[in-house]
């Protein structure tokens, strides 16, 4: 449990977002729900969202949303970003989240192969993927049929619903937005070589040249929204299928892969970690979002147990989890080695986290148990 007397002033500065100015450092992390039916965000969402605001997190990012892509959606009930009927349901979202004094991204969000037959919108449409391959998450469940392969004008019309996306999200008066490009969904499926075989110009024995899609998707975006309208991208080196992945396996790796990323037009980096406090390569004590800030000097988010002690992968495998002490976490704030933090079950279970917290109020945190995992789902 958090001593009293942790200082944890350095996750209350403000920062520059875009045109606004976040009142503190913490982030809610984006985190899937399936409470949309017919892909239509409801009055409870927006309620959610607006607890976790008025509770004192800064930034919302929400849920992942797919693009106005056919093969986009994976899941049942998750929300869409295209129709009249889903920008008239995230206007409320986005009024009542401001009306509380929060700021909120949306997540966009295409699962590519990880999409089977007889999901909606269509049921007879297949995953799309970079190559032919089963994912290796779908695999391990018994799957069979390859994704259909993205021809490159597939390609064109998948990265047009992404900014399209991204249009509408500026439109309703999002405060920036965040590219889904981790966990071995469809940006990912690029980057990893066990999904993406291409030997066109969006392949390549090598990370970096394999980021070829999500370079070109970027500098759509970048050219389609304000300047300033902030640009978040998210990456992990984990897949599902295979949780010890390390996509990057030195530095140079790491850098070869965000530069071109970053020079895209990528404002923002939010690294998917399971654990923050976990060194991401021998030799240094950074995390991976410290990586990415030294490698790229851009600012970035960093992710994963915040204020727990077990990981996703044990909530979701039944384990309880305990409250832990911050003290590691705002030691590598005051360091700068990142600059917010996003925090995902500890504010499912307390929508009031970050206001308990910066009033020295630990006590009184609600710890994160399986049962708020129905918050979620």
């Amino acid at each position: 449990m958090q001593a009293a007397n942790t200082n944890v002033a350095a996750l209350f500065e403000p920062i520059r977002f875009g045109t606004v100015t976040l009142p503190n450092r913490i982030a809610m992390a984006p985190m899937t729900r399936s409470k949309s039916p017919g892909k239509v965000s409801t009055a409870e969402m927006a309620a959610y969202y607006k607890r976790r605001a008025e509770g004192g997190t800064a930034l919302i990012i929400t849920e992942g949303i797919n693009p106005g892509h056919p093969a986009g959606t994976g899941y049942p009930n998750v929300p869409g970003i295209d129709t009249d009927a889903e920008l008239a349901a995230w206007s409320r979202v986005v009024r009542e989240v401001h009306a509380a004094g929060g700021f909120i991204i949306p997540q966009i969000w295409h699962v590519g192969s990880v999409r089977k037959k007889g999901m909606e919108p269509d049921p007879a449409m297949p995953g799309w993927g970079p190559s032919p391959i089963v994912h290796p998450a779908n695999a391990q469940q018994g799957e069979s049929e390859p994704p259909h392969e993205m021809s490159p004008q597939d390609i064109g019309v998948t990265i047009a619903a992404f900014v399209r996306a991204a249009r509408h999200a500026e439109a309703l008066g999002f405060d920036g937005i965040e590219l889904h490009g981790a966990h071995s969904y469809l940006i990912d499926q690029f980057f990893w070589e066990a999904t993406n075989v291409r030997t066109d110009q969006y392949g390549g024995r090598t990370l970096g040249e394999r980021t070829r899609f999500a370079v070109e998707l970027i500098e759509a975006v970048r050219v389609a929204v304000s300047s300033d309208f902030p640009i978040v991208f998210r990456f992990s080196q984990w897949k599902q299928g295979d949780y010890q992945h390390q996509m990057a396996k030195t530095p140079e790796e790491l850098a070869a892969f965000l530069r071109p990323l970053s020079a895209a037009g990528v404002d923002w980096f939010h690294a998917s970690t399971r654990s923050f406090d976990r060194p991401e390569f021998e030799g240094s004590d950074l995390n991976l979002a410290g990586w990415a800030k030294q490698i790229t000097g851009k600012p970035v988010i960093t992710v994963g147990s915040v204020g727990l002690d077990v990981d996703f992968l044990k909530s979701y495998g039944g384990h309880e989890s305990g409250l832990v002490s911050l003290d590691g976490l705002v030691r590598r704030m005051e360091r700068k080695e990142f600059d917010m933090v996003a925090v995902g079950r500890a504010l499912l279970s307390d929508p009031a986290w970050a206001r308990k917290i910066r009033e020295g109020r630990e006590a009184d945190v609600v710890p994160f148990m399986r049962d708020h995992l129905s918050t979620l789902m």
